[in-house]
């Protein structure tokens, strides 16, 4: 068998200083990088880049800007028309007026020149603005303005409430100028100037919500220490003694800094809602820190040599340490074929991370255990005689976990694994692919953006829309094709549609064709019955002249383009549930289809809005979820296979891997928590947990087996030691990731500590009962080979050491046997 890797760790081990200085030198360069790293969320970044939709949002991020505030003030003991309640909403627009990033021509309330009302005169169609220079201070004023909203349909949908008790504000801003957190403080705080005790203000939209996120950062960033804090109490408390709380802090500490040092270098900004992740890279550097660790202590109970044990330690755990991390990390890198620049972005940051834990989990922790004191509960760490406290309680466990995997307890437990798994699976199938709840499942049900998203949805049409897009072909100023008779026939034919959908009908629509049929009304004296319009091209113009006659064409930019080329029909829907926007974009492509997508001055284009954009986030996690996994299988399948020189050796690794997913699935699903681009990543970075925990016991079960030995014992004799380094880290991830859901606000956050814990539980009762299981059900011949890149054992007998000559230093004194570094098997 070739030598290499002890040869390796033989010379990185006889050059420590200079390893240490390497490390040092590499670990100030990424430190210095860190001071670019920026944490924050980039809208256009989480929409997938060949999306139908998103092209078209790009093509026309006017019409449905999710990047909107919406305000509502509501009068809590009587209807709107007060002056002070007028009042409000004069300076309240004006005041959100000045928000930095606000795109000024989207501003519109029942205080804007947007606003506008109709009435028939002797000559003509007069349109004017709701309200004049002036908030109305009189009786008669107050009463002429309610006559006003009455005539103006429009804003009697979208802008009063029926009851007449709110109105809304609505503003869009501009991304390349839009900060989440000045947005977000400059609005909260005209919310809390303009609350009173008649008063409430609720204040929605995407800026908002991650504000928001912004805002609870803090709190993260506090969660995470005590998380950091416990771990390391647990760690100390079980390890007690230097060595073994150092080495993992040490390491972890290192490989974070690279990670975060690398976004720094390349100013590529991380996005806020998945700083959870380093917490379970942390969670993987720990679990090869403390099974490194553990196999060293076992190794220096008999060489009783610090520099040495080390050694052995490296070359022994250098093939399965570096297959666990290069497994886990090509999951995490095969995010990156999603085509979302922050997954993208995800997969470097995360990806680099996890393949630092090679060089900091292997010859890193090697060098810092040969330099720290030698521990002295050695043989309570390394020996399973007379154990006690958390250590008999462990092995105890360990022993009755042993016993379920072989023998006449596997036949019973093979019938009990086999029926969770089909469990798992069914469930698993049933798991949302997006938004489960209405508003946002980032925070708890009773925050308060939930409440005010509620709120709103309860007195308008609500929040979230659907863009249906009626784009010109070609751009001809002396034709406004928005106003064109084909354009009027599409979009009345397409609300005609979508209104009269058996499945899901849209609260309101609007399009420029219900402002040209209330202008034909009114310059027909006023009739109702004058609603429909002339199809033919004069009474077309005639009527979109009217409704543009001396007004901007800026008021009407959330329906038209400035030039009345493009426009877009708007269909608001009561939430943005997963079924909501399935249902919705159903029923609009039903009444494209109808319509026709091709007209011969213009084309009609599914879609843009929120509903249209979430869709997109969403189709790429349907779309990606599973190519991710099924190409990380074949990698897995690929490495493990050419690492045991078995196929076999591939399918027992897989079986738990994949088992274990349909588990996590299972899971999410019971807890209500949806797959979105944010959880898929958490989830697929908690499948690496169990390759790791497989290969580590794998590898450990094929050096113990013997023709002498027997899989009974040698199962049992590998989940007493390394399946006891795997329920320690499991079991101190479970105590340290518990705060996330007891103390956070951020519910996203709650719900990935409490997904984090499931992570860790099943994967250790899978790698703990499930692998051996199947090892004892296939007894594979590979474990019986000696030309196995993992697996050896090394006869430490042939270490040996002249204690007289140590000295102070504990140096070995070399021989001949230690040259040859015999490897057995």
């Amino acid at each position: 068998m070739d030598n290499y890797r002890f040869r390796l760790a033989a010379w990185v081990m006889r050059n420590r200083l200079i390893a240490v200085i390497f490390f040092l030198c590499v670990t100030v360069f990424f430190a210095i990088g860190m001071k670019g790293l920026t944490i924050k969320t980039i809208f256009s970044d989480l929409l997938p880049k060949d999306d139908p939709y998103v092209q078209v949002f790009s093509d026309h991020p006017n019409f449905g800007n999710p990047l909107t505030v919406t305000v509502m003030i509501k009068r809590t003991d009587g209807d709107i028309y007060n002056t002070n309640t007028l009042s409000k909403v004069w300076e309240f627009t004006r005041a959100i007026d000045l928000t930095p990033g606000i795109n000024h021509d989207s501003l519109i309330s029942i205080a804007t020149e947007k606003a506008r009302y109709a009435e028939a005169t002797p000559n003509g169609v007069d349109m004017r603005p709701l309200m004049d220079d002036t908030v109305p201070s009189t009786a008669l004023a107050l009463e002429d303005f309610r006559r006003r909203v009455e005539q103006s349909p429009n804003v009697r949908t979208f802008y009063v409430s029926g009851d007449e008790t709110a109105t809304i504000i609505t503003a869009a801003f501009l991304e390349n100028l839009l900060d989440y957190d000045v947005v977000f403080e400059h609005v909260q705080k005209l919310a809390e100037q303009y609350r009173d005790e008649n008063h409430e203000i609720y204040v929605v939209g995407q800026p908002v919500l991650t504000g928001w996120v912004y805002k609870l950062q803090e709190q993260t960033y506090m969660i995470f220490g005590i998380t950091l804090l416990a771990l390391v109490v647990a760690l100390a408390l079980y390890m007690r003694n230097i060595a073994g709380t150092l080495t993992p802090i040490i390491c972890s500490s290192v490989a974070a800094i690279w990670g975060f040092g690398l976004v720094g270098w390349i100013s590529a900004p991380i996005e806020p809602l998945l700083m959870i992740v380093p917490l379970l890279l942390v969670a993987r550097s720990f679990s090869h820190c403390v099974q490194f660790s553990e196999r060293y202590y076992e190794i220096y109970a008999h060489l009783q040599d610090k520099r040495k044990s080390a050694e052995v330690a490296m070359g022994v755990m250098m093939a399965p340490s570096i297959l666990g991390v290069i497994t886990d990390a090509l999951g995490i890198v095969f995010i990156a074929l999603a085509p979302i620049p922050a997954m993208e972005r995800f997969a470097l940051f995360c990806g680099f991370w996890a393949f630092c834990i090679i060089p900091t989990g292997v010859f890193l922790i090697s060098v810092v255990l040969s330099y720290l004191p030698t521990p002295r509960n050695i043989n309570r760490l390394s020996s399973q005689q007379d154990p006690t406290g958390i250590q008999a309680l462990q092995l105890k466990t360990l022993h009755i976990l042993a016993k379920c995997t072989h023998g006449k307890a596997a036949k019973l437990t093979t019938i009990v694994t086999a029926a969770v798994g089909v469990a798992a699976v069914a469930i698993a199938m049933k798991i949302e692919i997006g938004n489960p709840v209405e508003g946002s499942n980032l925070l708890w049900e009773e925050s308060d953006y939930n409440t005010a998203i509620r709120a709103v949805n309860d007195h308008f049409p609500g929040v979230n829309t659907l863009e249906i897009i009626l784009e010109a072909k070609t751009r001809d100023v002396n034709n406004r094709v928005a106003r064109t008779p084909g354009v009027v026939e599409a979009a009345l034919q397409i609300q005609s549609l979508v209104e009269n959908d058996p499945v899901l009908a849209p609260r309101a629509t609007l399009s420029f064709s219900d402002y040209m049929m209330e202008a034909n009304r009114l310059f027909s004296g006023g009739d109702p019955k004058w609603l429909p319009l002339d199809p033919t091209a004069s009474a077309i113009r005639a009527a979109g002249t009217a409704v543009v006659f001396g007004t901007n064409p800026i008021n009407f930019s959330h329906i038209s383009d400035f030039e009345f080329q493009n426009s877009t029909i708007s269909l608001w829907y009561k939430d943005n549930k997963q079924e909501t926007v399935n249902a919705a974009l159903a029923s609009a492509q039903r009444a494209v289809d109808i319509v026709g997508v091709d007209h011969p001055e213009f084309t009609v284009r599914m879609g843009s809005g929120t509903i249209a954009l979430q869709q997109a986030m969403n189709s790429v996690v349907s779309r990606y979820h599973w190519l991710i996994l099924a190409l990380l299988n074949v990698a897995i399948f690929g490495v493990v296979a050419f690492a045991y020189k078995s196929f076999v050796a591939a399918i027992i690794v897989l079986i738990p891997v994949n088992l274990s997913n349909f588990m996590l699935s299972a899971t999410m699903h019971i807890l209500g928590i949806g797959l979105d681009i944010n959880s898929v990543m958490v989830a697929v970075l908690g499948v690496g947990v169990g390759i790791d925990y497989g290969i580590y016991l794998m590898s450990r079960i094929c050096e113990e087996y013997s023709d002498e030995v027997g899989w009974a014992n040698a199962i049992t004799t590998s989940i007493t030691t390394t399946g006891k380094a795997i329920m320690f880290t499991a079991s101190i991830m479970l105590l340290g990731i518990m705060p996330w859901y007891i103390l956070s606000d951020l519910k996203f956050m709650a719900d990935m500590g409490l997904l984090l814990v499931a992570i860790m539980l099943i994967n250790m009762i899978l790698s703990l009962v499930v692998l051996p299981l199947l090892i004892w059900l296939f007894k594979p011949r590979f474990a019986t080979r000696d030309d196995l890149m993992i697996g050896e054992s090394v006869d430490l007998s042939l270490f040996t050491t002249d204690v007289a000559d140590l000295g102070d230093k504990g140096n070995v004194v070399p021989n001949e046997k230690e040259e040859k570094l015999l490897v057995l098997n």
